[in-house]
């Protein structure tokens, strides 16, 4: 269920197919074309209920199952006026919208040219930013060191990240320790395993023993996905094969050039390969673990203490844009939006096939997923738990780890469950972590670490 679906609806309840909204898969593959036609955007003031409602009523019941029973037997109506009863729905949707004098109107926000940072950037040609009193100057950055740097030296007010940044820069792990924020989620999927077309024959990663690939960052999901997939067919990411930090945009020239073997990046990079002829989709991120997330928008704790406002406007002004993102009719728009030069810089129709799910996968094939790539931004703390078991994993981080302490300063809820928490009420539990079939336990990492046979010795 999608924080921005409507709440109270008990079929969004079940996580019976690929997008968790319909009783099994086939349901779900019959109703996808009725989906994208039916679907109508909801007024700002709907939007704006539907994010706080929808975090009371996960937290109340947070199992799925629960929710769908109780919805069911009372009805959307009846249900709505029972949680209304106990927590002033109206009220809150009222501060969550509303905001003081902003202390701070002109605002830089970097960004790396990929689809992960489409509500970002989208926000800045579609007046989302406008709309809430600000002038944003959204800075199109050249790598991920770049805009860690840059936001660390005050240039950027906040910035588009990977999500396992923030918890890197906290923790001081490749910079001094600064206190970071997630107050939101950019995009959830959306990322894939691409292969040079010279290893076509080569679909078993048992076969890529001295493969050379690509990843944008060492503090990535992308590093994490594959170091746990290529661990999982039997391969040490350490010793058989060779990864490299490479910026998203010089990642198909590096494939061009037999530079690497592949790469695991964001689908626009992935789709431009297929467009440019070097390269095939091997796998899509979402089949290794399907809702994981990607890319964050990021602050320091220092820029939220001194400009909580201009802060508050500038998350309202994010989840208006992932709102307008989540809804697939409004894809193709946003496509042609962040297309230009000085946004993503690729052809409209590369970006189509990953925002719109319909895509050639390099190999003659044409495929459909509408939840290829999703915006949900709910900074769940599990996310981040499972990052740090991880970076343990792999040796980022040594000796003992405040795993639960960590997350939660770093992964803030957004501004609801700031209101939640302010009237003693429980902020949702963590999302269900299934990855490559193996569910995770964010109460137990240590355990979770120690049951990999193929990790860095500590």
């Amino acid at each position: 269920m999608s924080i921005f679906d409507n709440p109270f609806d008990p079929n969004r309840v079940m996580n019976g197919c690929n997008c968790g909204c319909h009783a099994d898969q086939s349901q779900h593959e019959q109703e996808t074309v009725r989906q994208i036609q039916r679907v109508a955007a909801v007024s700002e003031d709907e939007r704006y209920e539907n994010v706080v409602a929808s975090a009371v009523l996960r937290s109340v019941f947070p199992n799925a199952a629960t929710r769908r029973t109780f919805l069911q037997s009372l009805g959307a109506s009846t249900a709505l006026a029972a949680i209304s009863q106990f927590f002033p729905l109206k009220t809150a949707t009222e501060a969550f919208a509303a905001g003081g004098p902003l202390e701070k109107k002109d605002l830089k926000v970097g960004f790396i040219p990929i689809t992960c940072a489409t509500p970002i950037i989208m926000a800045k040609p579609m007046g989302f930013y406008e709309k809430h009193g600000l002038n944003v100057e959204v800075v199109k950055t050249a790598g991920w060191a770049v805009i860690r740097d840059k936001t660390l030296n005050k240039e950027y007010d906040a910035s588009h990240m990977l999500s396992p940044m923030p918890v890197a820069i906290s923790l001081g792990l490749g910079s001094q320790p600064i206190p970071f924020v997630v107050p939101a989620i950019e995009n959830i999927n959306g990322q894939g395993i691409t292969l040079a077309m010279k290893h076509k024959d080569k679909r078993d990663p048992k076969q890529w023993k001295g493969f050379k690939f690509a990843i944008p960052f060492d503090y990535s999901i992308h590093n994490y996905l594959l170091r746990y997939y290529l661990a999982e067919h039997g391969l040490d990411p350490d010793t058989d094969v060779q990864l490299r930090s490479v910026p998203p945009p010089e990642m198909v020239a590096n494939l061009r050039a037999d530079n690497i073997d592949g790469f695991l990046a964001p689908d626009n990079i992935c789709q431009r390969a297929i467009y440019d002829g070097v390269g095939f989709l091997h796998i899509l991120s979402k089949e290794i673990w399907d809702g994981h997330p990607c890319c964050a928008f990021a602050a320091s704790r220092e820029f939220i203490t001194q400009a909580p406002n201009t802060f508050a406007a500038l998350t309202r002004a994010i989840v208006d844009a992932t709102a307008f993102s989540s809804k697939a009719e409004n894809r193709k728009q946003i496509a042609d939006a962040v297309a230009p030069a000085n946004y993503i810089n690729a052809p409209p129709i590369v970006l189509e096939q990953v925002l719109t799910g319909t895509y050639a996968d390099g190999l003659g094939g044409i495929k459909t997923d509408p939840k290829r790539v999703d915006f949900d931004p709910f900074p769940w703390n599990s996310f981040a738990v499972w990052m740090l078991t991880q970076m343990k994993r792999w040796g980022q981080i040594k000796g003992d780890v405040d795993y639960k302490g960590v997350a939660e300063q770093v992964f803030l809820a957004t501004d609801m469950i700031k209101l939640m928490k302010d009237m003693g009420l429980t902020p949702p539990p963590a999302k269900t972590i299934v990855v490559m079939g193996k569910t995770f336990d964010p109460a137990k990492p240590e355990e979770y670490i120690a049951s990999f046979k193929i990790k860095k010795a500590a």
